[in-house]
């Protein structure tokens, strides 16, 4: 029985991986992270609808880098989680399955989208 010569290749820094899968990678770590940062968002708009006085410490609270950075990134999991989801939905409708170009053009599409709209988030954010 002749031995079978196949690659093996178990440093995943040298993988190299197409953007369709970088973009599904990501699409289910912003999901983890929403998961995580649904608690913090429930917290806070609680906080704001208990009293006028909670409500103001809330709007303190949010003048701290470390919070704006925890909402920011909270944002930017939500809206990029968003953003790959339609791709996603789209591509259970048949748009963009044609080929492999085609996927690899809606990744790309997906990502200059998410980094513009995260563009405008951090701006909203932090200016």
């Amino acid at each position: 029985m002749a031995e079978k010569k196949r690659p093996v290749n178990l440093d995943i820094g040298t993988l190299r991986l197409p953007i369709t899968a970088y973009v599904s990678i990501l699409h289910r770590v912003s999901g983890v992270v929403i998961f995580f940062a649904l608690a913090i968002l429930l917290w806070m708009l609680d906080k704001s609808l208990s009293s006028q006085q909670s409500f103001d410490s809330l709007k303190e609270m949010l003048g701290h880098p470390f919070v704006q950075i925890v909402v920011w990134g909270s944002l930017v999991a939500l809206l990029y989680h968003a953003v790959a989801g339609v791709r996603h939905l789209l591509m259970d409708l048949g748009v963009g399955e044609e080929s492999f170009q085609a996927g690899r053009m809606s990744a790309w599409i997906a990502v200059g989208v998410a980094l513009a709209s995260i563009a405008v988030i951090t701006l909203w954010i932090f200016v």
